[in-house]
């Protein structure tokens, strides 16, 4: 027999019913202990770690649904099987819904309570070992709140620790969704800024008119509606991290202001001549090729070798499919707690869709498609029935003669997103919101594709 927690609690107000029940699991080799109220039960349950209780339905005081809703607030659960003279479906499915694992009508037969009582504690001995698995597969291959064991992973993991300590400058890079801004929070966290301020900001969210006085500040009166002085985002991030996401949009005059102040460390608030001197590390990210904008001219090479000093490139999920377990079930049980869910089960089937899918919104996109699994899941296993129709559709045959010789996979890779794109743009009539939906991708994740491909509606080839 397996090796797992043995001890049971009987809750129920008839003494003999106790009595009956405590002598039948002592000859199956249970440890029980008796409870004649809910009330009772809740002390013992505080003080015991068991691995069932059976609940009697109806109690004076706390009865057994209220003690379900109590149980679930304890750090160590047992799986419960609810006893009742009083079966009903309804009471049956609320139980279920507060978190039973089983529910008898009374009178049963002992074989029937002593199988419930064995697949209950075989039940919570596995959610204990899924719990335990989880927080060492975390401890070994978790690095703050990136998750990675692959060795594309393990190799940004280790060059994160190498930087953390100094104060240069890193140019992280990656496709959108890949957790950049992850990398550079785990980077301040892992560094002696930790307990100053971490301040991130998406440059291609500001208009570049906007932008100098977001990352600088302003004095009053140095334009129209500016009736107070305002610190910029440099002086909030005063000792800390200062994290640049889209760093490829800002214009080439920001470029200019940005350089001097990571050469000088010093700038002047808009509408200002007093220069502000500051200590602030800045970690830049980008989801495009910086190379090529400095050989067309979009971005200053200076800026570029100054940012430059250390490159952290994030791989995209589809280079990385060994982690797609590994994250799946961590959002599984991130998303079930904080909808107060009992722990999740991710079907074999489920496994293979996710292992299968390419993820063109990476590990943002993952996380996305388990939250709505878990949200809506009708009990404790994820099937691929609750995935977006994008996961489980085909992938269309391709044609014979597809794949000339000496292809690039990355160019296809790219060709064959922004076809989808375009399509998606066509059929909703260029609504984003729309299209991101039809892609089952979320707005940001598209809008920073239509940067990457320079999608726009007037031109749409780059």
């Amino acid at each position: 027999m397996m090796l797992f927690n043995r001890r049971v609690l009987v809750v129920d107000d008839e003494e003999i019913l106790r009595d009956v029940l405590s002598d039948l699991l002592a000859t199956a080799s249970y440890e029980v202990d008796l409870a004649e109220d809910g009330a009772r039960a809740l002390e013992r349950l505080r003080e015991t770690d068991y691995a069932v209780a059976l609940v009697d339905l109806m109690m004076p005081g706390i009865d057994g649904l209220q003690l379900l809703e109590e149980m679930k607030k304890l750090e160590n659960v047992p799986a419960a099987i609810i006893l009742t003279a009083y079966g009903s479906i309804d009471k049956a499915v609320q139980a279920t819904k507060l978190g039973a694992f089983d529910f008898l009508t009374k009178p049963f037969k002992n074989d029937e309570l002593l199988l419930a009582v064995k697949n209950a504690a075989e039940h919570r001995h596995l959610v204990e070992e899924n719990s335990r698995l989880r927080r060492t597969l975390f401890e070994r291959y978790g690095f703050g709140n990136l998750i990675g064991k692959s060795p594309a992973m393990q190799q940004v993991f280790d060059l994160v620790r190498r930087v953390a300590p100094r104060r240069s400058t890193v140019l992280v890079q990656g496709e959108s969704g890949t957790g950049k801004e992850l990398v550079a929070k785990a980077i301040h966290a892992a560094s002696g800024r930790a307990e100053a301020p971490f301040v991130a900001i998406n440059c291609g969210n500001i208009p570049s008119e906007l932008l100098e006085s977001e990352l600088f500040g302003h004095v009053r009166g140095a334009f129209t509606g500016a009736s107070v002085s305002r610190k910029g985002l440099f002086e909030a991030a005063s000792g800390g991290t200062l994290f640049l996401d889209e760093v490829a949009t800002i214009s080439l005059e920001m470029q200019a202001k940005l350089l001097r102040v990571i050469q000088e460390r010093e700038f002047r608030r808009l509408g200002s001549l007093e220069s502000v001197r500051v200590d602030v590390r800045i970690i830049a990210a980008t989801n495009t090729d910086l190379e090529t904008g400095v050989r067309e001219g979009t971005f200053r090479d200076d800026l570029y070798y100054r940012l430059n000093v250390i490159a952290i490139k994030v791989p995209p999920l589809r280079e990385r499919t060994g982690d797609v377990q590994l994250l799946a079930e961590f959002f599984l049980r991130k998303y079930a707690e904080e909808n107060a869910r009992d722990p999740l089960t991710l079907e074999p089937d489920a496994l293979r869709v996710l292992l299968d899918y390419p993820w063109p919104g990476n590990v943002r996109e993952l996380e996305n498609v388990m939250e709505r699994a878990v949200v809506l899941a009708p009990g404790d296993r994820v099937g691929p029935d609750l995935f977006p129709a994008a996961l489980t559709a085909p992938l269309p045959a391709l044609p014979a003669g597809f794949v000339p010789e000496g292809v690039s996979l990355k160019e296809r890779v790219n060709g064959y997103e922004k076809s989808l794109i375009l399509a998606a743009l066509e059929r909703t009539d260029w609504n984003q919101k729309k299209a991101a939906e039809l892609l089952a991708v979320n707005t940001t994740t598209l809008s920073e594709k239509l940067k990457r491909f320079r999608i726009r509606r007037d031109r749409t080839q780059s």
